[in-house]
């Protein structure tokens, strides 16, 4: 990918996004930052400018259909195309989940932003992506959605609390990348889902063991695969993981 190349990351203001955005700009790609806060994403831009990254905003609430129309059509009259989608945004609706008294309202929001909210993203800009010579999309799962290590486990540090919203949630999303990844096979668009491992970010109250540039690089991984890449797959940094 010797070309210039443009990314949209979504929730890319801080934390796993905003690394995602500075990692993919460090390799020379344009980057769009992605956020519905404006002062954070103003924010968010001008410190990777200064770092001597080509990023931009992108007004941007994955929850609502106006905004998402109106982000897709901003990159076509800015960029024209689009080369990746990083889909980073994401919630985990506030802890306790416990199934026999969630509140059903919170399981709602949960897969509003986490799937939902990445097929209306996905589509809204795919049009772009297939314009581009190395279109990828990039799924942000997590470990919690392996139904194979949830069911094998019930430590709290390898599996997460139990969270009926959030971690369906990822369950979810990997079904929706594998959907995605069989639609599109033989189009060049290649799609996984990618697991930052535990994180320290606002998320889990920066509860966990690893930073978000460490976090971030699966993602870049993916969103720079070479063209004989795989598509359809769920991975960490040690490689697949199971469903």
């Amino acid at each position: 990918m010797s070309e210039r190349m443009t990314a949209l990351v979504t929730g890319a203001n801080k934390g796993i996004g905003y690394e995602i955005a500075a990692g993919l700009g460090r390799l020379g790609w344009r980057v769009g930052v992605g956020a519905r806060d404006d002062g954070r994403r103003a924010a968010a831009v001008e410190r990777l400018q200064a770092d001597g990254i080509d990023a931009f905003g992108v007004p941007l609430d994955v929850t609502s259909d106006d905004s998402v129309a109106a982000a897709a059509r901003l990159l076509e009259d800015r960029e024209g195309r689009l080369d990746a989608l990083v889909n980073n945004a994401g919630i985990t609706g506030g802890m306790p989940q416990d199934p026999t008294t969630v509140d059903v309202d919170v399981v709602r929001r949960v897969l509003e932003t986490n799937v939902i909210g990445v097929l209306r993203v996905t589509n809204a800009v795919l049009p772009m992506l297939r314009r581009s010579a190395h279109p990828r999309i990039v799924a942000m799962s997590s470990g919690v959605g392996s139904l194979t290590r949830q069911s094998a486990s019930d430590d709290p540090l390898s599996v997460g609390p139990v969270a009926v919203a959030y971690s369906p949630s990822k369950t979810m999303l990997n079904a929706v990348v594998v959907q995605y990844a069989k639609e599109l096979a033989g189009t060049g668009v290649l799609v996984n889902a990618a697991c930052p491992g535990y994180v320290a970010t606002d998320l889990n109250g920066h509860r966990g063991v690893r930073t978000p540039e460490q976090g971030a690089a699966v993602a870049i991984r993916l969103a720079t695969l070479p063209d004989d890449g795989p598509s359809g797959g769920y991975f960490e940094d040690a490689g697949p993981i199971p469903w």
